[in-house]
C-alpha cells in the first residue's frame, strides 16, 4: 500500500524512497516483529481465557514423552494467527498488491493457516491430540497447490519461468517446458514443505527458528532474481516482479522473531497447525514462484530430516516390524536418548543456519 506513495514524489521528493524493495524489506521486517511483540500479549491472553490449551498425547500413547512435556499441558494453542496477521499486515503495508506473487504467497498462508485452524480447534473441542483427518488435509493442500501451479503457469507474468525446472549448483534448465507436469510438482512442494513444518513443530522454538533460516534465504534469493544485473552476473533467470516476494519473505522474518520472543523456551504460546500448516505452505509456494524448488530441500534441510525420519520410521515398522529410531519425527528420538528440550533446539538451529549458508553458495557455485 505504502509502495504506491512514491507516486507523489513530484510534490515532496522524499517519497520517492517507498519504490524501493531494500527499504521497503527492512520496514516490512521491522513492521511484522513490532505488531507481533506488542499484539502478542493479547493474543496469549485471549488464547488463555477461552482455555484453547494444548492437547498432550496420554501416557498410553507413549510414555516417556508425556513424562517429558507434561508441563506443556494447557498451554495456548492456534498462536499461528500471530504470524499470519503480522505477515499479512506487513505485507499490505509495505508490498504491492498488483503483484500476483504477493497474491498467491500471502493467500496460501491464510488458506492453509485456516485448515491449521480447523485442526486445532477440533484438538481443543475433543481435548485430544486428532483433528482434521489426514485425508482432509490433504485434500485441501492439493487443491490449493493445484490452483498456485494453474495461475503460475497460465499468467502472462509467470508463465516463462514457471514452465522450467532448476536444480542447486547448475546453472541452466533441466527441463524447459514441464507442461502438466508442473501440477505435480506443485502438489509435491506445498504439501511436503506445508507437512514438514507441520512435523518439525515439536519443541518449544524448533519450527519457527528454522523458519527464521529459511525466510532469510529465500529474501536474499528474490532480491537477486529480481534485479537484472544480480540475476546476470550469477547466471540466473530474471524474474523482474520478485522483488515483492523480498518484502513478503522479509515480513514473514520478522513474524517469525515476534513469534520467537514467546515461544522459545519455555513456551508462553504455540503456533499449532494453524502456524506450521501456514508457514510451511508459504515457504512451498515461495519457492515454486522463484523457481527454486529443489533448493528447499537444501535450504529447508532441518524440515526435510524431519520429515524422512517419519517416512522411514513407519516404512521399517512395517516391511521388518522393527523402528530405526526410538521415536519419530527426529526431534523426539534425540529426546529420548537423553537430550535437553533446548539442547536438541539449539543444535537443530545451528544445522539449519549451516543448511542456509549452504543454499546461498549454490547461487555463485553453478
Amino acid at each position: 500500500m505504502l509502495y504506491y506513495l512514491h507516486l507523489w514524489s513530484d510534490l515532496w521528493s522524499p517519497l520517492r524512497v517507498f519504490k524501493y524493495i531494500s527499504l521497503r524489506s527492512m520496514m516490512a521486517a521491522t513492521t511484522a516483529l513490532i505488531f507481533s511483540l506488542l499484539i502478542g500479549p493479547w493474543i496469549i491472553r485471549k488464547l488463555t481465557e477461552l482455555k484453547i490449551g494444548q492437547p498432550i498425547r496420554t501416557v498410553e500413547e507413549v510414555h516417556r514423552l508425556a513424562e517429558l512435556h507434561r508441563q506443556k499441558k494447557g498451554i495456548p494453542t492456534m498462536g499461528g494467527v500471530l504470524i499470519i496477521a503480522a505477515v499479512t499486515l506487513s505485507s499490505l503495508l509495505w508490498a504491492r498488491l498488483d503483484s500476483i506473487l504477493v497474491g498467491l504467497s500471502v493467500g496460501s498462508m491464510i488458506v492453509l493457516g485456516s485448515i491449521g485452524f480447523a485442526d486445532d480447534y477440533l484438538k481443543v473441542v475433543r481435548k485430544q491430540s486428532k483433528g482434521l483427518s489426514a485425508r482432509g488435509k490433504l485434500v485441501g493442500q492439493i487443491i490449493l497447490a493445484m490452483s498456485i501451479a494453474l495461475v503460475l503457469y497460465y499468467h502472462p507474468d509467470t508463465q516463462g519461468t514457471a514452465k522450467k525446472l532448476l536444480v542447486p549448483f547448475y546453472k541452466y534448465p533441466v527441463v524447459e517446458n514441464l507442461g502438466l507436469f508442473s501440477l505435480v510438482l506443485a502438489a509435491l512442494v506445498i504439501v511436503g514443505s506445508s507437512n514438514a513444518v507441520n512435523l518439525t513443530d515439536g519443541l518449544d522454538g524448533l519450527a519457527i527458528g528454522c523458519t527464521i533460516t529459511v525466510a532469510f534465504v529465500y529474501a536474499a534469493i528474490a532480491y537477486v532474481v529480481s534485479n537484472a544485473k544480480f540475476a546476470s552476473y550469477l547466471e540466473l533467470d530474471h524474474i523482474p516482479n520478485a522483488g515483492e516476494l523480498t518484502v513478503v519473505c522479509s515480513a514473514l522474518l520478522g513474524a517469525s522473531m515476534g513469534f520467537l520472543w514467546f515461544n522459545c523456551y519455555p513456551a508462553r504460546v504455540f503456533m499449532g497447525d494453524t502456524g506450521s500448516l501456514g508457514l510451511g505452505g508459504i515457504i512451498g509456494v515461495v519457492a515454486l514462484c522463484l523457481k527454486q524448488e529443489f533448493l528447499l530441500v537444501l535450504v529447508g534441510g532441518v524440515f526435510v530430516m524431519e520429515a524422512l525420519s517419519v517416512i522411514l520410521q513407519v516404512c521399517s515398522f512395517k516391511l521388518t516390524g522393527k523402528r530405526i529410531f526410538a521415536m519419530a519425527p527426529l526431534h523426539h528420538h534425540f529426546e529420548l536418548k537423553g537430550w535437553s528440550e533446548t539442547t536438541v533446539v539449539v543444535r537443530f538451529w545451528i544445522i539449519s543456519i549451516l543448511f542456509a549458508l549452504v543454499g546461498l553458495s549454490s547461487l555463485k557455485l553453478r
